[in-house]
């Protein structure tokens, strides 16, 4: 399957017609009682992501704690960490010229490049603190290759799979419940990938925040809708 780009995915996504937040079926009709079919993916809630952080998103410390609620209801948690080489390919710093949020012409597409963040080692690169999450049992550590980006869990920027999806599968997990930073690019492209690899997959919205750069976090929501991402939040999960 050719690779779409974070930039083009977005803008299409936004031609989506407004009328698919509400179809029926895509916001979670009932109350949740997670079981062991279900996974709590958190999403790269790290120190660079976070106030004071080299990237940070706005109020993201605010949902650690909404985060550690809802670890106490999951018996199985996954977790990514961005995980980046000096220098990596994604950072403006490495190209010539640029500056932060601009967009490189890359192999596997376009690439907005970001500031230096979650270098491999580093303390930015770790996961907060204050989390606590006691059932995690793989973290999954995405973007290491020096010239690959990759914003969601299951799959690089270039296609490649991490292995997430067989992992569950494995483990007959066949729900995934998506939280963490950001809502309109890590999370955004894990729950639509959670969904082309066959999972009902769920966003929790008070878990998470976006970044929403010219309109992106209703993009991505309009994209998540499309593809049949559910927007749930905290209090429907018991």
């Amino acid at each position: 399957m050719a690779h779409i780009s974070r930039r083009a995915f977005l803008t299409a996504a936004g031609a989506v017609a407004a009328s698919a937040w509400l179809r029926p079926g895509i916001a979670a009709a009932a109350t949740i009682t997670p079981g062991d079919a279900d996974v709590l993916l958190v999403i790269d809630v790290q120190n660079c992501f976070l106030p004071g952080g080299s990237l940070a998103v706005t109020d993201g410390d605010k949902i650690v704690p909404v985060i550690n609620a809802l670890a106490t209801r999951f018996p199985n948690i996954v977790v990514t960490q961005d995980w980046h080489t000096p220098g990596h390919v994604s950072f403006a710093s490495a190209h010539q010229g640029a500056q932060p949020f601009d967009t490189a012409k890359l192999p596997y597409g376009d690439q907005v490049l970001w500031p230096d963040h979650c270098v491999q080692g580093t303390a930015g690169a770790d996961l907060s603190a204050e989390l606590k999450l006691p059932t995690t049992q793989l973290v999954i550590r995405k973007g290491y290759h020096h010239e690959v980006d990759s914003y969601s869990a299951f799959n690089e920027a270039d296609g490649t799979a991490t292995g997430l999806a067989s992992y569950l599968k494995e483990r007959g997990i066949n729900r995934v419940f998506a939280v963490g930073v950001a809502t309109d690019f890590c999370v955004c492209y894990s729950a639509i990938d959670a969904r082309k690899a066959g999972f009902e997959a769920f966003v929790v919205d008070d878990a998470c925040r976006g970044i929403d750069a010219e309109g992106s976090l209703a993009k991505a929501w309009t994209a998540m809708t499309a593809a049949g991402v559910q927007k749930i939040v905290s209090a429907d999960i018991v």
